[in-house]
């Protein structure tokens, strides 16, 4: 059974994607931790960053990076965290986390329920962003 993650991706389930490329994608959380929050989620269907080849953890982490600068110029906050916990969804992914503080990366924090208008306008802004 594919995983949420790649029906996502496959458009079977709604997603707001920030980037697509032909290796991953980055979509916006729909349990953010902060405003902004976003995961890079490669294509191919791996359970844990362990198993990522190298030269894909080297893509994904470039994008992160890139996504990472876009969400520190739209959201201004003091750091953009980066977590790789792998238990909520059997496919790896990077959660980038808009933060101000430490505390701000706990996912106690993760919202039960976002407005889809707030998620799809922290994607534009994030994309804004990316495009300057």
């Amino acid at each position: 059974m594919a995983s949420v993650f790649t029906m996502i991706i496959n458009g079977d389930l709604p997603g707001t994607f920030v980037w697509e490329d032909d290796r991953c994608v980055a979509f916006m959380s729909i349990n953010p931790i902060s405003h902004g929050h976003a995961l890079v989620v490669p294509r191919d269907e791996i359970d844990q960053w362990i198993d990522v080849p190298p030269d894909l953890q080297q893509h994904l982490f470039e994008v992160a990076h890139r996504i990472g600068v876009a969400q520190k110029q739209a959201f201004g906050s003091n750091r953009i965290g980066m977590t790789i916990a792998g238990f909520e969804v059997p496919h790896m992914h990077i959660h980038l986390i808009p933060a101000n503080a430490m505390s701000d990366m706990d996912f106690a924090l993760a919202s039960d329920s976002v407005d889809t208008a707030d998620i799809k306008k922290a994607a534009e802004s994030i994309k804004s962003s990316l495009e300057n």
